[in-house]
Parts: C-alpha cells; structure tokens; sequence
C-alpha cells in the first residue's frame, strides 16, 4: 500500500511538473490521465497475483470513464503523466519507466500476433508526442524523444529526437548540458562509407573508357595498312583489263621468242 501511494503521489507531482495548467490539486484530480494510472496500479496489483477477470474489468472500466486503455500486465514505473490522453493504448507487455510522458492518441502497440515480449519497453524520461506509434519489442532509450505522428519501428538511442514515418533520428541530445545537435553535424561512418564506394565506382568507370579509347585507337592502327591492301587488290581484280595492259613486256609471250635459238 506504501509503495502505491508513493507512486500515485509521484504521479501527481509529474503532473504539476509537465502540465503549465494544472493550478490547484482539485483540478487535478479531476485529470483523466491520472484516473487511468490510479486505475491501472490497482488493476496491475491485482494481475499480477493472478486475480481472474477483475483486472479486465477494470482496465475496460477506465477506457470507458477516460478513454484511455491500459492493459492491466502493462509495467509502468513512478511519475507516469498521459497529457489528455484520449485514444492512448498501452499494450499488455509494454515497459515505461519513470517519469515518462505521453500525450493524447499515443500507442505503444505490437506489431503482430507473436507471443512473449511483442510492445515496447520507454526507459525513463521518454517523451512521446501527439499521435505517435511506437510498435514492436524497441527501446526508447532513456530521455529520449518522439516527435508527433511518428512511426516507430526501431530502437532509437537515449538523448535522441526521433520523427518521421518510420521514424528516423534527427537529433542528440547532451543529457548534462542540455544541448543538441543535428544528426547532419555527427560523424556518420555509414555515409562515408557510401561516399568512398561511389567515388571508386566513377573512377574505375572512367579508367575503363580510357582502356576502351586506347583499344580502339590500337586496333585501328594496326589494321588500317591490311584493310588499304585488301582495297587495292580487289579494285584490281574488278579491272583484270588494267592489269593486263600494266606492263606490256611482262605480257610478252616467251613460247614464241626465237632469239634464244
């Protein structure tokens, strides 16, 4: 029971903390993401010694009061803070640690019909933005970031912003001081990589058409002699006439020289 209020009180603080509208403890009583929590808390307690059907109950209870679905076997740490919350799933082998922040229309939901671990696991000081999807047994590392209306589909490192869909990190964070940087201002391997191949590729491109060049160039010169022979003796050929009239001694008819005799 201890242990429960302590985390129902830091549920509350995590509210007071995150939400700039929250004014007095009367309001935010009234909040519906802290009656999912609270609800949650008893219906997980009860779950987990195996309680038959009363944790669903309960956990179907408090989507229909705020409209906000918890599974009861979802593990959620202390500071827990679901902003609005409407349309929010947590799936029933989701982890959230501490001091983790949803907004309204977030899932974190699996990704098909396997079973053991198949939901996300949020390390503390996640926070995830409106309408956001994460699926599938990932990490969130810890302070990390989901942008609004991403898909996430892959472990994103902590200290990092990740948006998009499928969601792909764009930032990190200096979890001391505070300051982020750029994904395009890191040193990025991968790319360099990429850049390295497709030099090697256009460079081994252009030696080959300089071997090409210089095999035309070699074949055309020593074929060129025989082709201009080839050409002679048959223009020749088609004047045998010419030929014969070259050179009239040549042509002589020796059978009938007497001079020898």
């Amino acid at each position: 029971m201890g242990r429960f209020i302590a985390s129902v009180r830091a549920d509350i603080a995590a509210i007071f903390r995150n939400d700039p509208a929250a004014a007095s403890l009367a309001e935010v009583l009234l909040y519906p993401g802290l009656h999912a929590i609270v609800n949650h808390r008893i219906a997980n307690a009860l779950w987990r010694v195996r309680v038959p059907f009363l944790p669903r109950f309960l956990s179907q209870w408090s989507r229909f009061l705020t409209g906000i679905e918890i599974h009861p076997g979802a593990t959620i740490g202390s500071g827990f803070f679901i902003d609005h919350g409407m349309g929010t799933v947590i799936g029933e082998t989701a982890e959230i640690g501490n001091n983790v922040m949803l907004y309204q229309g977030v899932t974190l939901g699996g990704t098909g019909k396997q079973l053991g671990k198949r939901h996300p696991t949020l390390e503390d000081n996640v926070i995830v933005g409106v309408g956001a999807s994460v699926l599938g047994a990932i990490t969130i590392g810890s302070g990390a970031r989901i942008g609004g209306g991403a898909v996430v589909v892959k472990d994103v490192p902590a200290h990092s912003t990740a948006i998009g869909i499928p969601a792909r990190v764009v930032a990190t964070r200096d979890p001391l001081t505070g300051e982020s940087r750029r994904v395009e201002e890191l040193p990025d391997p991968e790319g360099e990589m990429l850049r390295d191949l497709r030099d090697r590729l256009l460079e081994m491109e252009q030696r080959i058409d300089e071997l090409s060049a210089l095999t035309t160039a070699h074949t055309h010169h020593h074929h060129a002699l025989p082709d201009t022979l080839h050409s002679d003796v048959w223009k020749q050929l088609e004047h045998p006439d010419d030929l014969l009239h070259h050179d009239p001694e040549k042509r002589k008819d020796r059978s009938l020289d007497n001079s020898a005799l």
